[in-house]
C-alpha cells in the first residue's frame, strides 16, 4: 500500500497540479487545481482515481482556479484548506483574474480550512498538514510521513524559493517555514514544488542559494 501521484502542469504558468491516490483503495485528492479542467479530468479518468476532494494549498489564482469547475464535475467534492489566513486570496479572484489574463473566476470559500497538525485522509494513505507562512500568510504544506513526500506549493522549489512581494507575503517568515516546518522532515524527502521540477530537503540544503545551510546530508 502506497500513496501515489501524478503531477499534470496547468495554466499559462505551467503550476504543479497533483493528482494523488491511494494504490489499495484507489481513492484520492486533486492538489491545487489551476485550470485546464477537461485535461485534469481526461487524467483522473484514464487514471481510475476516485477523487474524494480538492485541496488547496494556498490562495493564488494559478493554484485555485479551476477549482469550483473541478468540484462540479467531479459530483461536487469538497474542498479544503488552506489556511484561513488565505481567505482574502480567494475573496479576490476576480480581481486577481483581471490582473493575470486569466478568464473571470469568482471567489469561494473551502468547506473546511485546514491548520497545523491536521490530517487529511486519501483513502488508507495520510497527509500532515503544516502551516508554512511566507508566500502568503495562509500558505499550508502537504507531508506523507510514510512515503517521504511533501507538496510544498510555493514555499520552495528546486534552486529558489517562493516570491515574497505579494500583499502579505514576508521573507523572513518564509525562510523560518522552510528551516523550522520543512528540514525537520528529513533530508531524504521528495518534494513536489508549485513549479518547476521535483527535488529532496536534502539537496536544497547543500545547493539552494536562498536555504542552503552546514547540516551534513546523512
Amino acid at each position: 500500500m502506497s500513496l501515489k501521484y501524478q503531477v499534470v502542469p496547468v495554466t499559462s504558468f505551467s503550476q504543479n497540479c497533483s493528482v494523488v491516490w491511494c494504490d489499495q483503495t484507489m481513492e484520492g485528492a486533486v492538489i491545487d487545481p489551476g485550470g485546464d479542467v477537461k485535461q485534469l479530468k481526461m487524467v483522473i479518468d484514464e487514471l481510475n482515481v476516485h477523487v474524494k476532494q480538492i485541496i488547496l494549498t494556498h490562495g493564488h489564482l494559478d493554484h485555485v482556479g479551476g477549482t469550483q469547475e473541478l468540484s462540479a464535475i467531479l459530483g461536487d467534492v469538497k474542498v479544503i484548506g488552506p489556511h484561513k489566513d488565505d481567505d482574502f486570496w480567494l475573496k479576490g479572484l476576480e480581481e486577481q483574474s483581471q490582473m493575470f489574463g486569466f478568464k473571470p473566476t469568482a471567489s469561494f470559500e473551502p468547506d473546511l480550512w485546514l491548520n497545523e497538525g491536521d490530517v487529511v485522509s486519501v483513502g488508507e494513505e495520510l497527509l500532515q498538514v503544516i502551516h508554512t507562512p511566507g508566500h502568503t500568510p495562509g500558505h499550508i504544506t502537504l507531508f506523507s510521513d510514510g512515503q517521504k513526500l511533501a507538496f510544498v506549493g510555493d514555499v520552495l522549489f528546486s534552486g529558489s524559493i517562493g516570491r515574497t512581494d505579494f500583499p502579505k507575503g514576508d521573507f523572513d517568515t518564509l525562510i523560518s517555514s522552510i528551516k523550522n516546518k520543512l528540514w525537520p522532515l528529513g533530508n531524504d524527502v521528495t518534494f513536489i514544488p508549485g513549479h518547476g521540477p521535483e527535488s529532496t530537503f536534502g539537496k536544497e540544503r547543500m545547493s539552494n542559494p536562498f536555504v542552503a545551510d552546514e547540516m551534513p546530508l546523512y
